[in-house]
């Protein structure tokens, strides 16, 4: 096998060190010599392991990504280094040798031979980016998670107010639970705070409100309500610092609401994620792949064994799917068309997914090409097969047992 690298270092990471395999080449030709040392994850211990990389003109460097344990080292190593990050499935050791100082002599040889693909790592100001909106992401799951305790907790006072008000953080549900805590336990006077859309339905708050709220409920409700304020808090200060941190990307996150079904927040997540380089990915298929909307490729002897779509970034795969659904509940739109089509044969979760890689797919091609989206239309699918869809439709009406005869429009 050709050797592309005669230079090369493989690094296994761990939380408190690193096995270090550097190959080089020895006296003779096409022999080399590979020497295993351990560095501590330290700051000073990673830049003494850099000086001493490239004092062996090292021509590159993998690192097997293990947990967060990898980043002190490629963002300290990448500086002066040529390096890559690869996943650990595509660089797994054969069974039975597993350990430590083996991983990194096999990084290292598959490093000289060039058998290994890069991670995409996105560059500092979308890494910082990325931070932002993945820390909103897991703010705005635990406020749900706290507002679900609040509510399963106030089951066990009898006070069935989540069942008439759909959200206990809005103005009138909110009013009324600061009011039980400040002692007013009369579902009357409770019911009398309802405001807006919620007054038309006064008499089922008031028999929602009836329930045995005592001094204990009061407490655990402020604890809830004052850690959903804080989440609350910490939501706008994230918004604030995105908003800041967006304004060189403010443009692609424009023409990314162009599509149906992206909000300003899936746009954000979109370019934190991807970096809003299409030139990371060549192909539309490529970044789908990355992203883990696309059906896995798994055959032998002929026969598909599994199509299933494939692991990828969940943080992008999560804002893609709030997007479809939103998308699939426009009017008049391609991918609401889409939906339809693909949900009434495949069902809706297969459809969800084929939206997904729509949206990616358009992704793609906008941050490529520097135009806003230009919807299909709905009657897309229509116009593309006219005389199979009018045949459709004929059948359809014979089978209700109707006679139709046909005459076209006048222009």
């Amino acid at each position: 096998m050709d050797i592309v690298h005669d230079r090369a270092a493989g690094i296994d990471v761990s939380k408190r060190d690193a096995k270090v395999c550097v190959r080089v080449p020895a006296g003779r030709p096409g022999r080399f010599t590979t020497t295993v040392t351990t560095w501590g994850s330290t700051t000073s211990q990673i830049l003494e392991l850099r000086a001493y990389l490239m004092r062996h003109h090292v021509t590159t460097v993998v690192i097997e990504a293990t947990s967060d344990y990898w980043k002190p080292f490629y963002y300290l190593l990448e500086e002066t280094l040529p390096l890559m990050l690869v996943n650990a499935k595509a660089a797994r050791n054969m069974p039975g040798r597993k350990t430590d100082v083996a991983d990194a002599v096999w990084l290292a040889e598959l490093a000289a031979h060039g058998l290994l693909r890069a991670s995409f790592v996105p560059p500092e100001p979308i890494r910082e980016l990325r931070d932002l909106t993945r820390a909103r992401a897991i703010m705005v799951g635990n406020r749900t998670r706290e507002i679900h305790r609040l509510e399963k907790f106030l089951e066990s006072t009898g006070i069935k107010l989540s069942s008439v008000a759909t959200d206990l953080t809005g103005v009138s549900a909110r009013a009324m639970l600061e009011a039980l805590i400040a002692g007013e336990h009369d579902p009357e006077v409770l019911a009398e705070l309802a405001q807006g859309r919620m007054r038309a339905k006064k008499p089922e708050l008031v028999e929602a409100l009836v329930g045995r709220f005592g001094e204990h409920h009061a407490f655990m409700t402020r604890l809830h309500l004052n850690t959903i304020d804080t989440f609350t808090e910490r939501l706008t200060d994230l918004d604030n610092r995105i908003e800041a941190s967006m304004a060189p990307f403010r443009p692609l996150r424009d023409a990314l609401t162009t599509i149906p079904g992206v909000s300003t927040i899936v746009a954000d997540v979109i370019i934190a994620e991807t970096g809003g380089d299409m030139t990371v990915f060549p192909t539309p298929g490529h970044l789908a792949s990355w992203a883990g909307v696309c059906p896995g490729s798994n055959q032998s002897a002929g026969r598909i064994k599994s199509a299933h779509i494939l692991p990828g970034n969940k943080y992008l795969k999560a804002a893609l799917g709030n997007a479809a659904i939103a998308a699939a509940r426009t009017k008049n739109t391609y991918l609401a068309a889409q939906y339809r089509r693909i949900s009434a044969r495949r069902g809706r979760l297969k459809a969800i997914v084929a939206l997904e890689h729509t949206i990616l797919t358009a992704t793609w091609n906008m941050l490529t090409t520097g135009e806003c989206y230009t919807d299909p239309g709905a009657d897309f699918y229509a116009q593309l097969a006219p005389e199979r869809t009018k045949n459709r439709a004929l059948t359809q009406l014979r089978k209700l047992g109707y006679d139709v005869t046909l005459t076209p429009a006048a222009a």
